[in-house]
């Protein structure tokens, strides 16, 4: 079943288009970043889905609902982490989660929520005297009330320490093994790149990209780039490589270390260059563009829609 589907969804603001003509669809089970730079529309994608906000034109429809004419029954549903998410300070952890409990009107143990993001032994203080961190994990906890069928995480990792952020990521992959949908938004794109099986890009209200990290690696152009280890090389050494057809650049930092962005396949040509340059080779790995790489090439416009 598909979770998520917009269909030519524009919002205005005004004369302002936060979303324009945005189709879009998020499987079930699937776990999908939702990236795009500082106003590219993503937290009004997020508010269209729950029908905080309706949008101009489209449809939206969110686990088989129409989200504009059924949304009581999307949101009772869906668990939300928003971003800038706060809390009441007078109530403890434990009071968040049974009103989150009460709320969904369910019967799940605010305990065993609290343990489950890593805030049992601090249940009974009030949230008031939280770090950031810890009302992060809180609003998560909230979030998990109901076993949601679909999470919607808004910058999930804020204020997370390293511990925290694996911990996060552990519940998401939980999560998405038990058959939730989880649509995860966020600038932190390491945690992007761990957890998700696609991902979207926003850039100015549209939709850019949507494909797996691998496939906007090969829409990008697939190079790679080889970093060589050398006893030594100078820049004349690397004339010959940059004759190979495949390679997009090749530098050297003059002592033990050479890189070349290349297509996968010439690196054996490559080393062979290098060799009849009467260079030394001693090693070599391969590195492969990471996802911040292809969200400035997507967001930058360097790759065409």
């Amino acid at each position: 079943m598909t979770a998520i589907e917009l269909s030519g969804v524009t919002k205005r603001f005004g004369e302002l288009t936060a979303v324009d003509d945005l189709d879009l669809a998020v499987e079930e089970g699937d776990v999908f970043g939702f990236l795009g730079p500082n106003g590219a529309g993503k937290s009004t994608t997020i508010n269209v889905l729950l029908d905080f906000v309706r949008p101009t034109s489209g449809s939206v429809r969110v686990l088989g609902h129409d989200a504009q004419r059924d949304g009581v029954a999307v949101r009772e549903r869906t668990g939300v982490l928003p971003e800038g998410f706060d809390v009441y300070d007078r109530l403890t952890g434990r009071q968040h989660v049974e009103f989150a409990v009460e709320s969904k009107e369910v019967d799940d143990d605010p305990d065993a929520i609290l343990e489950r993001v890593g805030l049992i032994g601090d249940g009974d203080r009030k949230a008031g005297g939280y770090s950031k961190g810890m009302r992060q994990r809180l609003a998560l906890g909230m979030a998990l009330v109901g076993d949601p069928d679909l999470l919607i995480l808004d910058e999930p990792s804020s204020g997370l320490d390293p511990t925290g952020a694996k911990e996060m990521r552990e519940i998401v992959r939980e999560e998405a093994a038990d058959g939730t949908t989880v649509f995860f938004s966020s600038h932190v794109l390491g945690q992007v790149e761990a957890v998700c099986d696609r991902v979207g890009i926003l850039r100015d209200g549209r939709l850019v990209a949507e494909d797996s990290i691998d496939g906007l690696r090969e829409a990008v152009g697939g190079d790679e780039t080889l970093i060589v280890t050398v006893d030594a090389a100078t820049a004349e050494d690397l004339e010959g490589v940059r004759a190979i057809d495949g390679v997009a650049s090749a530098e050297t930092d003059g002592e033990g270390t050479v890189r070349v962005s290349c297509d996968s396949g010439v690196k054996t040509d490559v080393i062979g260059a290098l060799e009849a340059a009467g260079v030394t080779v001693r090693d070599f790995t391969t590195q492969e563009a990471s996802l911040e790489d292809l969200f400035i090439a997507y967001t930058e416009g360097e790759v065409a829609e």
